[in-house]
């Protein structure tokens, strides 16, 4: 065996510190005593020199045992345990010593616990490839075009639609087949401006900054190649911070160019039926004069034939080529704030002049195309002499449903003749949302402005009031034996319909009826936004004047709506198969009780309450409302005392009380419903 210079070290060690000892002995020995010493070692000094011999080789085995005991056995195990480590096929120690079969133990379960990992992978990476592949079964059978882009317009991804379309769009459709404008890792400004881009993005921000759900917004782009493009913009957000977009694609040049062909056609239409009705009028005319000819009655009568056989030519070949569907210009709602600042920020980037901005009425809602209304804006304001700001002032008109939006300046700035070059594109924007644009001067005022008539749109209330009362006058926890058979499951397994109503009054028994109804689907505690249900509702009575504060809804917004007869048994269909939830969800169900006997339809599922629910998980707090309850679980109230808005944030309430409850031990629907029949709450009557 090959010894290490340790080794080497440790063996003879001893022997050369127990022969420097002797030596320092002798040494000393001869010093004192030197004929003794000569003496002993003539006699004696090759036994000496043997057991001195004999006692280092002794002590140097003795170290060499220890060396590898204490210093190289170690090592040993170190190395053998990083191999362990870091390869899970190393085998394990074979060493008998307590050290090595606890790392023994521990490789063992540093392997199971890896091949559990591995396991868990291997399931993640096949459900990763399953959806992969439903994704892009689905976006193959989308009849949509679907691009998705990083924030800085990077395509991701995009679907066989998408690729068809650039194809068409590209200037090269044969050579490239579409390449040259999309691909992977290609910039989608080679197809949309990215003024377009950004304004949308723009326009969602502010959604988001207002607390609202990501919504989606929309414009109307041309391209290089003349198509028209409708498309929608819709954020991908991780958490709260937007990581890139999605865009919904349509060319819709055909369906323009028909709308186009279409007001031809009625142009025409009109142009010659009101010579038909000239040339009609003027044979009826003539034929009230008692002295005329049979022959030149006959005559005009002709006339009048004629032209009706020719009017009624016309409508049918209108009626034949009506078949083309009627595309107007598409418009997005947009809050009437939101369109002042984007306007302000484009005047502001473009001549470097800030504009003074009245602030409009907080509920006023526009329909628009806010991106080509901005720049037209932009437009009309670039003829100001430099140093002139303008002011924006957006108001209700006294039209019902349309604004008036002006762009003012100082009447003596600018003659109304320097704005010749840029009304007519104006012009055909105000008329791309059926309004209109005209120039008026307020002499009293000493301003000139230009004003465009625009179409209004219902837009979000959150109208301020008090909570309705607490109202229990039956017993909600009456469910029949398919309630029961739920019983068993756990919450976060079942599907919930979270919804609200909104009525005439407080007084269901006493006439009241249901004016709105909202809601929303709960999945595997999922909100299923895309899933909702939303209706006004006719009640067949008048809406009490006090109450429109606290439910924006007019008279005219329910008038020509479906009566609850044909409202109840859509929203029955929509909720079968789920457990309902609201909020002092006995007020609402009262309603529904009522109407069992005229619609035959009965709402027999299980129900809970979020208002018993928190009292449960949050016994000890002063309000029970949804507001309060809403602000302590951190849930932001958007549209309160609109159904939809109120189950929206009914449902964000009963996710966000799950996990206080299993804190409780309530996790079946079963011992949530016992635990809701014991909270003070369910014992009040009204």
């Amino acid at each position: 065996m090959r010894l290490e210079r340790g080794q080497w070290l440790a063996a003879l060690a001893p022997g050369l510190a127990l022969a420097a000892w002797s030596g320092a002995g002798l040494l000393i020995w001869r010093a004192a005593r030197p004929e003794a010493l000569a003496q002993a070692l003539a006699g004696q000094g090759a036994l000496l020199l043997g057991w001195l011999a004999l006692g280092a080789a002794g002590a140097g085995w003795l170290a060499l045992s220890l060396h590898d005991r204490l210093v190289r056995a170690p090592r040993r195990l170190a190395d053998a345990a990083a191999n362990l480590a870091e390869n899970p096929a190393a085998p394990l120690l074979d060493d008998p010593s307590p050290l090595a079969q606890a790392v023994n133990r521990l490789a063992g379960r540093s392997r199971a616990l890896q091949a559990d990992m591995e396991r868990l992978v291997a399931e993640a990476s096949r459900k990763v490839a399953q959806e992969r592949d439903q994704l892009g079964a689905l976006m193959a059978e989308l009849q949509q075009s679907v691009v998705v882009c990083t924030l800085d317009g990077r395509i991701l991804l995009y679907n066989e639609r998408a690729r068809t379309l650039f194809q068409r769009l590209s200037d090269a459709p044969q050579i490239a087949g579409g390449a040259d404008l999309i691909g992977l890792g290609r910039s989608i400004h080679a197809v949309i401006d990215r003024p377009l881009i950004e304004h949308a993005r723009e326009t969602v921000e502010r959604q988001l900054a207002r607390g609202e759900p990501a919504g989606a917004a929309r414009f109307v782009t041309t391209t290089g190649a003349g198509h028209l493009l409708q498309v929608l913009w819709a954020p991908v957000r991780a958490e709260a911070a937007l990581t890139g977009y999605v865009l919904l694609l349509d060319d819709i040049t055909e369906e323009q160019a028909a709308q186009s062909r279409r007001d031809q056609r009625l142009n025409a239409l009109t142009e010659a039926s009101r010579a038909s009705l000239a040339n009609m009028q003027t044979a009826l005319d003539m034929l009230d004069y008692p002295d005329l000819q049979p022959a030149e009655r006959d005559s005009f009568q002709q006339v009048v034939r004629d032209e009706v056989q020719a009017m009624a030519a016309r409508l049918a070949e209108l009626t034949q080529g009506g078949a083309d569907a009627q595309a107007r210009w598409p418009l997005q709602d947009m809050l009437g704030a939101d369109l002042l600042a984007a306007a302000a920020g484009h005047l502001r980037a473009g001549s470097g002049r800030a504009p003074a901005v009245e602030e409009p009425a907080p509920e006023l809602w526009l329909r628009v195309d806010s991106f080509a209304l901005v720049h037209a804006l932009g437009d009309l304001a670039a003829p100001l002499p430099e140093g002139v700001a303008p002011g924006l002032r957006l108001a209700e008109a006294a039209t019902p449903g349309w604004a008036h939006l002006d762009l003012s300046w100082p009447q003596d700035a600018a003659p109304a003749e320097g704005f010749a070059g840029v009304r007519a594109s104006a012009r055909a924007v105000a008329e791309r949302h059926g309004g209109e644009l005209w120039l008026e001067h307020d002499r009293a005022a000493g301003r000139s402005f230009f004003r465009f008539l625009l179409p209004m749109a219902q837009g979000r209330r959150e109208a301020a009031g008090d909570p309705r009362p607490e109202f229990y006058d039956f017993d909600l926890f009456g469910a029949d034996a398919a309630g029961h058979a739920l019983d068993d499951s756990r919450l976060e397994q079942l599907a919930y319909t979270v919804f609200d109503t909104e009525t005439t009054g407080l007084d269901p028994a006493g006439g009241d009826e249901i004016i709105q109804i909202g809601a929303v689907r709960v999945l595997n505690g999922k909100i299923l936004h895309g899933e909702g249900f939303d209706q006004l509702v006719d009640p067949g009575r008048s809406i009490p004047e006090a109450g429109i504060p606290y439910h924006g809804i007019r008279p005219e917004m329910v008038r020509g709506q479906p009566r609850i007869a044909e409202v109840l048994p859509a929203f029955h269909a929509y909720a079968a198969g789920t457990v309902l939830v609201g909020h002092n969800v006995a007020f609402d169900m009262r309603f529904l009780q009522l109407k069992e006997a005229a619609t035959g339809l009965r709402f027999d599922q299980p129900v809970l309450d979020t208002l018993l629910l928190a009292s449960i998980a949050q016994p000890h707090e002063p309000s029970q409302s949804l507001e309060a309850i809403a602000a302590r679980l951190g849930v932001t109230i958007a549209g309160r005392h609109n159904a939809a808005g109120d189950a929206l944030a009914t449902a964000q309430v009963f996710l966000a009380l799950l996990p206080l409850l299993k804190a409780r031990g309530i996790v079946t629907l079963g011992e949530a419903r016992a635990a809701a029949e014991t909270s003070y709450y369910a014992r009040l009557r009204y």
